[in-house]
């Protein structure tokens, strides 16, 4: 009786994965609400993905577009951290997962459903970001996680079994058998990983068809100038033009890509204990990255960048992990926007060849004086103040000195 059924979210992708488990929910007799949920990731059929949910028997299928706010309340707040996971990585699918998290618990409610099921892995990060976001935004859901499952793992070992349930069902998958790395979309940037990029020798930026972004050698032969503009930490303009953010990370893209910009190879320490590789595109994020520090090197005293420097690695590792939810973040989420309060200003940058070389750099809150910064005369820093500033400041050591002689 279809009144006794549990209802299940399902965030559903139409993917190979997320097809086949929508046919195991059902046939596991979940009525199962398949959402997707569009992150702004290119190139898919959105009509067809969910048409083809409804053909497989989802009781209800729908698109939510949380593109604006996957920039504007989760990328930017990342960005003006300066957070690179490792120093490196941008955490470009870190990001979007609790904002998965937060739309599939709020249809949950709406729809009286109890349970959230997603397609990731019991070995990746993903599962973790999924799990800690939703449990913190409702505690009561539950979370099916299929391939945690010991049945739903012997019965699909491979890809040649996932795609053989799609065939006996009809269900249409871009899939092959043969694909040599799996990858992850959305606005902010592209991921490949698996497959042959699980063998440290083998080249990924010749391996991997990167869809954002052409080879620094295949970007044109000069330099292309662009101007970005920010207020209080955060982008506003492009070349002049006011856009949404969501409309900023898709220029940048574009920009970024066509110049080479925003390729990277990490050998990273996932959340779960293993080391794990990706190949990495995020040209528009990439520019960001590096126009927003352009511009906190005006605006930004001493003291507090090394302070949000210190703890940026902690803000990284937290949103890789996925707290995104939790007290500390929240606390730490209110200390960097009092810091990026000044952080107004304009970057012009040159791109060329994959490297992004400053033109110029501008503020009306700029801490920058020539006049005291200057070799020359004049100013108002007097160098004679030197001698008793470090009078003061070498004091311990000369004191550590005269008991423990170095020399």
């Amino acid at each position: 009786m279809s009144g006794m059924r549990t209802k299940c979210v399902l965030a559903y992708s139409g993917g190979l994965d997320t097809s086949v488990i929508l046919g195991w929910l059902i046939e596991r007799g979940y009525d199962v609400i398949a959402v997707y949920v569009d992150l702004g990731q290119p190139c898919e059929d959105r009509a067809a993905t969910l048409e083809k949910a409804r053909t497989c028997g989802a009781i209800h299928a729908e698109i939510v577009d949380v593109r604006e706010e996957l920039c504007r309340d989760f990328a930017f707040p990342v960005l003006q951290w300066q957070a690179r996971y490792e120093g490196t990585y941008l955490l470009g699918t870190s990001i979007a997962r609790p904002l998965i998290s937060k739309v599939i618990v709020d249809i949950a409610h709406r729809e009286g459903a109890s349970v959230f099921a997603h397609g990731a892995t019991g070995k990746g990060n993903d599962q973790c970001r999924f799990q800690l976001a939703a449990e913190a935004l409702d505690p009561k859901i539950a979370v099916l996680a299929p391939w945690r499952i010991r049945e739903f793992r012997e019965r699909f070992p491979g890809r040649t079994e996932l795609i053989d349930f799609c065939d006996e069902r009809n269900i249409p998958v871009k899939a092959s058998k043969g694909k040599p790395y799996s990858s992850d979309e959305n606005c902010l940037h592209t991921s490949y990983e698996a497959g042959l990029l699980e063998e440290m020798t083998t080249d990924g930026f010749e391996l991997v068809e990167f869809g954002m972004t052409v080879s620094p050698q295949a970007a044109p032969e000069k330099p292309e100038m662009v101007r970005i503009d920010f207020e209080s930490g955060v982008p506003t303009k492009v070349n002049g033009k006011a856009l949404a953010p969501h409309e900023i990370v898709l220029e940048l893209n574009t920009i970024g890509g066509r110049n080479g910009v925003g390729r990277s190879d990490i050998v990273e320490n996932r959340f779960v204990g293993m080391k794990s590789r990706g190949v990495y595109e995020a040209p528009g994020m990439t520019l960001l990255y590096e126009a927003h520090r352009l511009v906190e090197q005006l605006t930004l005293d001493r003291d507090l960048v090394h302070l949000r420097d210190r703890i940026a690695p902690e803000v990284a590792e937290m949103v890789y992990y996925g707290f995104w939810y939790c007290a500390k973040m929240d606390a730490l989420s209110a200390f960097i926007r009092e810091a990026q309060k000044p952080v107004t200003g304009t970057v012009e940058l040159n791109l060329y060849k994959g490297n992004m070389l400053v033109k110029s750099r501008t503020s009306p809150n700029s801490l920058y004086d020539a006049a005291i910064a200057s070799m020359e005369g004049g100013g108002s820093y007097d160098q004679t103040d030197a001698e008793g500033f470090l009078r003061i400041m070498g004091l311990p050591g000369r004191v550590q000195g005269g008991v423990r002689p170095r020399g």
